[in-house]
């Protein structure tokens, strides 16, 4: 199925095509740019949505062929899937990869997306090009996890009575932006498009155990941005050069979590330079 869409960036309308992608009964719903020409893969970190990435990929889509999706639990794709499994959120990404067609994409995440990606990289490593991880990492073991996200979840006073008192509540600017659009109005009000219970089930294997064995297996030329007062400690992403020396690494001087959004042109040009470089 494909259906025309359109978003408003600074006043411009932006076309996109809206594809859906069926797995095991779970429904994605992804922005697809259109084009020929080598793709990108964009996925959103938890609680996030499709619209985060608007601005990269109008910017990047008179070189690229640029696709972004709702991951499962997220958006306008499934609300409740029963699996919430990292091993789910891979088998998603590779089923877009396979039914849009996208031929070996670069594979760009931020935070669990950008974990998600990870992981579809070192499984299967004959699908990517190459691998652009946003604020995440491999991380540790920390069982805080999923009282933390629920905590955090559960501070926001929703239903929001206006787009604008959401905007405010996010910290403003085009962090809170981006994080309003991924809400629906119903009835005048404005709630967030996921079940809170399932963000917080799609954290649980990140409590338990960490991932660098599955770091170690990523074989494609990596680019990580980091926040300088984002969420990966410092140790963390000296040993994710360490045990991969080729990977290349920008910290980028007053961005967060968010870079994507806070930073969306250094970002941009970041990419950029990384996805021109030869193979």
């Amino acid at each position: 199925m494909i259906k025309d869409g359109r978003s408003f960036l600074g006043g411009s309308e932006v076309a996109w095509s809206e594809r859906l992608v069926v797995r095991d009964g779970v429904r994605l719903v992804c922005r697809d740019w259109g084009g020929s020409a080598q793709a990108l893969l964009l996925l959103h970190g938890l609680a996030g949505h499709v619209g985060e990435w608007d601005s990269l990929a109008n910017d990047l889509s008179s070189r690229f062929r640029v696709v972004a999706v709702d991951q499962r639990g997220h958006g306008a794709s499934e609300r409740h899937p029963q699996d919430v499994s990292r091993r789910a959120y891979v088998a998603d990404a590779v089923a877009v990869v396979e039914q849009l067609d996208l031929r070996q994409p670069v594979l760009v995440g931020q935070s669990m997306g950008g974990h998600t990606a990870m992981l579809t990289a070192a499984a299967h490593p004959e699908l990517v090009r190459a691998l652009v991880l946003i604020e995440a990492g491999p991380g540790g073991p920390n069982p805080k996890v999923p009282a933390d996200i629920g905590a955090w979840l559960d501070s926001w006073p929703t239903p929001f009575p206006s787009r604008e008192a959401a905007v405010s509540f996010f910290g403003g600017g085009p962090v809170g932006e981006g994080w309003a659009s991924g809400l629906e109005e119903r009835d005048g009000a404005w709630w967030p498009r996921f079940d809170r219970n399932v963000m917080v089930r799609s954290m649980e294997e990140n409590a338990r155990r960490s991932f660098w064995h599955e770091w170690g297996q990523v074989t494609c030329p990596t680019l990580v941005l980091l926040g300088q007062a984002g969420f990966i400690p410092t140790e963390e992403a000296d040993e994710m050069l360490r045990r991969r020396p080729a990977t290349l690494a920008m910290s980028i001087p007053g961005a967060g979590h968010d870079l994507h959004l806070e930073q969306a042109e250094t970002v941009r040009a970041a990419l950029s330079d990384f996805l021109t470089k030869p193979a």
